[in-house]
């Protein structure tokens, strides 16, 4: 990522935070319409906790991406155990697809071409060590 991806990425943070809640179920409503299948992993999950983690999960990359690699174990452990509650490789796309449908949602007009592909790289490149991970690949 470059450093003003990164100021990107913290600049739409900073209207995102406001409206956690509501991009929060914005995404996992996306999610689950997207792949019903992911909805049973959630079966007996404490939903409004669980929404409240990923944003708290969220505010932790946009602080540390600039420091990437001191992240870098955090993800792979967030990889290995995804891989133990059945994430297959193919999801990392749909969740990647429902996070920025997410996004856009909750940031409207603010959501420009710029923020969406600071956004995106920063998601593929976070899932990209999280597949490996969960793999058994170690990031380089």
């Amino acid at each position: 990522m470059t450093p003003t991806q990164v100021e990107t990425i913290r600049a739409s943070w900073v209207q995102v935070e406001p409206i956690s809640d509501e991009v929060a179920s914005l995404f996992y409503g996306r999610l689950f319409d997207l792949d019903p299948m992911i909805r049973r992993v959630f079966r007996w999950t404490d939903m409004v906790q669980h929404k409240k983690i990923l944003m708290q999960t969220l505010a932790v990359v946009v602080r540390g991406l600039d420091r990437f690699e001191e992240l870098v174990p955090a993800i792979e452990a967030l990889g290995r155990r995804h891989a133990t509650y059945g994430a297959r490789e193919a999801q990392y796309d749909t969740v990647g697809e429902a996070l920025l449908w997410a996004l856009r949602e909750g940031l409207g007009d603010a959501f420009t071409p710029d923020v969406r592909e600071a956004w995106a790289e920063a998601y593929y490149t976070l899932a990209s060590v999280m597949i490996g991970a969960a793999s058994g690949e170690a990031a380089a």
